[in-house]
């Protein structure tokens, strides 16, 4: 039967794939409903989702009056108990609306913020794939919203893999939800134009670490690493970012992680104007093209971090055919050695330039 959201109680039985605007389902068939999955259908403006006759236990479900959305505070006390990827979406949401809160000029509030990306940072290495894959998600009409918790994932990711602790896991992860709320101080001409940005145009856009730091340099809770994280994000070790054009020697570390978490998952993503790429040629870009750019140590953090989940799994290469990878080699780990299913030959992806990895896919 299909039901409005409203409608649906706790054990309900999802029996379609319920899509929005990415090409991943946003609650997966066969899902037994949660309060958070309820709250999430609400959040996406979905009207009708498909369910069973009967609930998990056994018990006929029969669909009552419609209920308004759930409260937030009674969702925040769900999260733990539910699975990452709703989380994430949770958290998107929540991002959003904090969004259009900074839009209409109110302040950060860093204890929302703390309870919607928090336990998702203390979950990221159990989750490291998802993590690395965050992108599958993201849709053009909502690429900002995505890219703010995706940043905090991924930088608080790579944050443990350079073995730092907890606490500063979190303040880094913090630094780069927080790096794009700038963004909501930008003419919303510009930032949901559909075409490429004139030069006026972009140099508003690169205005947003400026205004990103004003908005968190009051916020008595950060600590000044995260102020920094906020402010440099978009600087480079050779001088030639921005706002400030400051280069290795006065950037913190935790602004260089947040720029390479903030190129891949941009790179990797489906934006208003560009097309995403495929996360191993981005990796490549990242080792080749901005050599000097980008921190070596963060940068081959990423790079043997993603490679590491890879060894044996499947994969879509660029020509759509699905492989598996036998062996990476540490000099070249985007290219590794591929077995193809269709013949059981096995090639060298470093011999091969025209031809690499789309994704991985199990």
């Amino acid at each position: 039967m299909r039901v409005h959201p409203g409608q649906l109680i706790p054990g309900c039985i999802v029996m379609s794939d319920v899509m929005g605007k990415t090409n991943s389902p946003i609650v997966s068939k066969n899902t037994v409903v949660k309060p958070i999955h309820i709250t999430i259908l609400h959040k996406f403006l979905i009207e009708e989702v498909e369910v069973g006759q009967k609930l998990s236990n056994g018990s006929p479900f029969l669909p009552q009056k419609i209920k308004e959305e759930p409260e937030g505070n009674e969702t925040v006390q769900e999260l733990e108990q539910t699975d990452f990827r709703d989380q994430y979406l949770y958290a998107v949401q929540s991002y959003k609306k904090m969004f259009h809160q900074w839009q209409a000029g109110i302040g950060i509030d860093i204890s929302a913020v703390r309870r919607v990306i928090v336990p998702l940072i203390e979950q990221v290495s159990q989750h490291k794939n998802e993590v690395y894959s965050l992108h599958h998600y993201t849709s053009k009409d909502d690429y900002f919203y995505h890219h703010g918790v995706a940043v905090a994932l991924l930088s608080a990711l790579i944050a443990e893999q350079l073995q730092y602790s907890k606490g500063e896991q979190i303040q880094v992860g913090i630094a780069g939800f927080l790096s794009d709320c700038g963004m909501s101080k930008i003419d919303e001409k510009i930032t949901l134009k559909k075409g490429p940005l004139t030069s006026y145009e972009y140099n508003e856009v690169k205005k947003h670490p400026t205004y990103s730091y004003r908005l968190v340099e009051k916020v008595p809770a950060l600590k000044n690493e995260v102020r920094l994280g906020v402010l440099q994000h978009h600087e480079r070790l050779d001088g030639s970012g921005y706002p400030l054009g400051i280069s290795s020697n006065k950037l913190h570390t935790f602004g260089k992680i947040i720029a390479v978490s903030d190129l891949y998952h941009a790179m990797t993503s489906e934006r208003v104007y560009r097309s995403k790429q495929s996360p191993f040629k981005v990796l490549e870009e990242l080792l080749q093209q901005q050599f000097g750019k980008f921190d070596p140590t963060v940068i081959q953090t990423l790079v043997q971090s993603m490679t590491s989940l890879s060894s044996g799994m499947k994969v879509r290469l660029s020509n759509n055919q699905i492989a598996e990878i036998v062996f990476i080699e540490s000099k070249h780990p985007t290219r590794p050695m591929i077995r193809l299913h269709h013949s059981d030959e096995i090639i060298h992806l470093k011999y091969h330039r025209d031809l690499y990895i789309e994704e991985i896919i199990s």
